[in-house]
């Protein structure tokens, strides 16, 4: 498979700036990503990076309205925040990419700063605190679960924040040392792709970048977390109509060579209907309702999760002695399944980069990681993989000393 090509530069003032070519298309895109995220919060202030993900719509000093522009020149917009980056992304008719450009720089050189506009986005984050983690069944069990399987590191809260009150108490003050202290050309890697120029893109990128001043970082050292060593758990009782058990297991960061086989035993555990989980706990057995494994893929140390729902009628110790079942099953993986795997991981990986917003994305994103080459080589990673491979992360990252498990009860103890 082709590599996406992309030409790299970097201006005076810090910004990281990369290239993709694509002259096959009449459309172009523009990603920025600023290296800040949940993780650069301190346990007191949580829930500011993704605060200033809506902020950074809501007008900068010279566009009191960032999408009216954009779509006068039929472009979209969006934006995602994680615990590691924040990443904002527009895609524009190529001929109208330097609206992208002063739209961007504009609000990168500072935003408007307004009591207003920070009440209104508070509200707007609040209600969305609500809405994913209070006033659903279920809805706080990964926060409660961060809590027990990290001790130290910030990857402890969700990207939303710990608690709505970190959103309530902040003030004007603290979001412009936020942004003053992160938002900065020498913190962003800015991705231009389409059917546009390196030379074009360099003049626009010092047009409009070029004069922004680097910034003084608020960025320090984060603690490392401690290597578990016991198995953890705790119970809480909701009102909810069915018993769930959640688990999580700590495995390499997303750019370790071990995270790659440990991120494919959740596609063999967890691959739909094929997937160990289903046939074993929901076809077979029928201890669980539902059941899914997934991978958090992050910058430090991340984490695998195993999320189920006891089924009607069946009990905790029942889905439990199940699960065990399955990850013993891992041990003796065959060629045929982790080929299986191999095939669909292939098949994602050519689908990922049919769309250019995709290709920009994933190169802004490797970079994040430290290797922007990262988009072109993963899929190689993957490829490597033997059945002894996997086997190995089942037995060194699934072990019960490497788990936190959270036991999420009816209130009625049934």
């Amino acid at each position: 498979m082709s590599a996406i090509p992309y030409h790299t530069f970097r201006l005076d003032n810090g910004l990281k700036v990369i290239v993709h070519e694509d002259h096959s298309v009449a459309t172009a895109v523009l990603d920025i990503l600023y290296h800040v995220g949940a993780r650069n919060e301190v346990p007191e202030k949580t829930g500011f990076a993704h605060l200033f993900e809506h902020l950074m719509f809501g007008g900068s000093r010279n566009i009191p309205n960032y999408d009216t522009p954009l779509q006068m020149v039929g472009g979209e917009n969006n934006a995602f925040t994680t615990n590691d980056i924040t990443n904002y992304y527009l895609t524009v008719p190529a001929n109208q990419i330097e609206t992208g450009f002063w739209l961007e720089s504009d609000r990168m050189l500072a935003l408007d700063f307004s009591q207003k506009n920070l009440d209104v986005q508070k509200s707007v984050v609040i209600e969305e605190f609500k809405q994913r983690y209070l006033n659903k069944p279920y809805g706080d069990a990964h926060l409660i679960l961060r809590g027990l399987h990290y001790h130290t590191h910030p990857y402890r809260w969700p990207t939303i924040g710990q608690e709505i009150a970190h959103i309530e108490s902040a003030t004007l003050e603290d979001v412009e040392a936020f942004f003053y202290g992160y938002y900065a050309p020498n913190n962003a890697t800015m991705v231009v792709a389409g059917n546009v120029t390196v030379d074009q893109v360099r003049d626009l990128a010092e047009k409009w970048f070029g004069e922004i001043p680097r910034r003084a970082l608020l960025h320090k050292p984060l603690p490392a977390e401690p290597l578990q060593q016991e198995a953890r758990q705790t119970t809480v009782y909701r009102d909810v109509p069915f018993p769930a058990v959640y688990k999580m297991y700590h495995i390499p960061a997303r750019a370790d060579e071990g995270y790659y086989a440990a991120d494919m035993v959740t596609d063999i555990l967890s691959s739909g209907k094929a997937g160990h989980l289903y046939q074993h706990m929901v076809k077979d057995r029928q201890v669980a309702s539902s059941v899914r494994a997934f991978s958090w893929g992050a910058h430090d140390p991340g984490a695998v999760s195993i999320d189920g729902t006891v089924a009607k009628g069946r009990t905790v110790e029942e889905y439990e002695t199940a699960l065990a079942e399955v990850l013993a099953e891992m041990l003796n993986v065959t060629e045929t399944e982790v080929q299986r795997v191999k095939n669909s991981i292939e098949s994602q990986y050519v689908m990922d980069r049919t769309t250019l917003l995709n290709k920009a994305m994933n190169l802004a994103i490797s970079d994040s990681l430290g290797d922007t080459d990262l988009t072109n080589t993963s899929l190689a990673k993957y490829m490597a993989i033997t059945q002894a491979d996997v086997v190995e992360a089942t037995r060194r990252y699934f072990r019960t000393d490497n788990c936190s498990t959270l036991y999420y009860l009816p209130q009625n103890g049934k």
